[in-house]
């Protein structure tokens, strides 16, 4: 007789950590494989990789720079997920958000100071992914429409609609390149060496800005709406059973929409990282695929805020590691920098329970338990 291990549970540190952890050791060695058979050290690739990602301030600056966006888009897919939705929109959201931040500021730069502009910018950044995840989350609650297809096609829309805008509305005039002009600084994100530099901490100019700490703080947020408050517990009970939901005096349907919401919001924010703290203009193609890695970054910190900030530095890592990778070592190229981070998402995705079964064994056999649930033969 042998043991139904699907329906074992098993302690949190073993879901959340280790099995995520032997999933990136077998993408690993799988990416190692295919360096061998191009005649590459795979040793060698990875020191070259974790040097290029976190071998001083100004690698870190960007892995950190990257992993804000990750972080984001991460905790958008997880909200949503919760809920039993599969947001896919992320980088139309993201898209839409920005377009929040750039109205707001080319309307009000001019007049309004700092400590009102940017809490206006991460407010309007919120608010327009919100309202683009809306659209998807009505629709899913009210009409039936599938939430996969639904978001998936708002991408298309958000990406659409940004090209028409900027070439013919909030491009800067006399200019060709399809971008709105630069913001004043009073409404940029102010940037991690200018915000240590008054307690003595000198850093290298990069990409990493503030925005990080809200991303911490949106983490904070997340894992206490989820998991202590009552419209959190709603949320997961909506995602687990709608008729036990029902039987409790829960709305679902309300509780799809408000998750998507939530879930475009956070989505949104990553408008905050990139045009108020980077680009300092509305322009094409900014979100750069963080919305759709944000998948595989929530299913490999398993929908948690911690792992995901977990996942979202290794993805960091990957990014900024990738790029150093690619010049060091001429056998490997950005594709193939790109093939190693589609085995991470493979296995830490589509095949992240592979491991399991064996995870489960070998717990049994340290530790038996008395109830194993179904037994087949």
């Amino acid at each position: 007789m042998s043991i139904n291990t699907a329906s074992v549970p098993l302690p949190a540190w073993l879901e959340v950590v280790v099995i995520p952890i032997l999933n990136l050791l077998m993408a690993l060695f799988s990416a190692g494989l295919i360096m061998l058979a191009i005649g590459v050290n795979p040793l060698e690739a990875l020191g070259f990789m974790i040097q290029g990602a976190l071998g001083d301030d100004y690698a870190l600056g960007y892995t950190l720079y990257y992993t804000t966006n990750f972080i984001f888009t991460g905790l958008a897919v997880a909200i949503a997920f919760h809920a039993s939705l599969f947001n896919i929109g992320g980088e139309g959201q993201a898209y839409i958000g920005g377009l929040g931040v750039a109205l707001v500021f080319l309307l009000l730069d001019r007049y309004l100071p700092a400590v009102l502009l940017v809490p206006l910018g991460i407010a309007a950044a919120a608010l327009f992914g919100a309202a683009w995840a809306f659209i998807p989350g009505w629709l899913q609650a009210y009409r039936g429409s599938h939430i996969v297809i639904t978001t998936i096609m708002f991408n298309f829309i958000a990406a659409s609609l940004m090209v028409y805008l900027l070439v013919n509305v909030l491009i800067q005039p006399g200019q060709m390149s399809p971008e709105s002009r630069a913001f004043e600084p009073a409404a940029w994100m102010p940037s991690m060496k200018a915000a240590l530099a008054p307690f003595g901490i000198d850093l290298v100019s990069t990409p990493l800005n503030l925005s990080l700490v809200l991303a911490l703080v949106c983490c904070v947020l997340v894992w206490f709406y989820i998991w202590r408050t009552r419209w959190g517990y709603e949320l997961r009970t909506a995602g687990f059973s709608e008729p036990a939901a029902r039987y409790a005096g829960i709305r679902p349907r309300g509780v799809i929409v408000t998750a998507m919401c939530l879930s475009g919001a956070l989505a949104g924010l990553v408008a905050v990282n990139e045009i108020m703290g980077v680009h300092h203009r509305l322009l094409l193609n900014f979100p750069a695929g963080y919305g759709f890695t944000g998948i595989a970054v929530s299913l490999m910190g398993r929908n948690h805020p911690i792992g995901i900030v977990v996942a979202s530095l290794l993805f960091g890592v990957l990014y900024q590691g990738g790029a150093e990778l690619a010049f060091e070592i001429p056998g490997i190229t950005r594709e193939m920098v790109v093939a190693i981070q589609g085995l991470i998402i493979l296995f830490s995705g589509a095949l992240a329970l592979m491991l399991r079964p064996l995870v489960v064994r070998l717990y049994l056999r340290v530790k038996p338990v008395e109830s194993l649930g179904p037994a087949t033969a």
